[in-house]
């Protein structure tokens, strides 16, 4: 962990996710948690989320990833948890 106490979580999410808003709402749930971090579309039509911050907070994050309560829809959640690297300053949307 982080000197701070910050963890980084790294989510995959699989599903009906790119062009129906997705990103946003993710982006607009992390910064009401107080994460920073990004959510990025991939080629594959996967969207990658990256969240840093307190680890209840990102764990918080996952939870809503999960049950399904998003735009689109999601098939399922892959995620690694790992040291927070500081690297971001707000939530962004890529």
């Amino acid at each position: 962990m982080s000197p701070s106490g910050d963890i980084r979580l790294t989510a995959w999410v699989r599903g009906t996710v790119q062009g129906v808003g997705f990103r946003w709402w993710v982006r607009s749930r992390a910064l009401e948690l107080g994460l920073t971090g990004a959510a990025t579309n991939l080629a594959d039509g996967r969207v990658e989320v990256v969240a840093e911050g307190p680890r209840e907070s990102c764990e918080h994050l996952l939870h809503l990833l999960k049950e399904g309560a998003t735009p689109g829809s999601v098939a399922s959640v892959g995620q690694r948890w790992t040291n927070a690297e500081g690297a971001f300053s707000g939530f962004a949307e890529r």
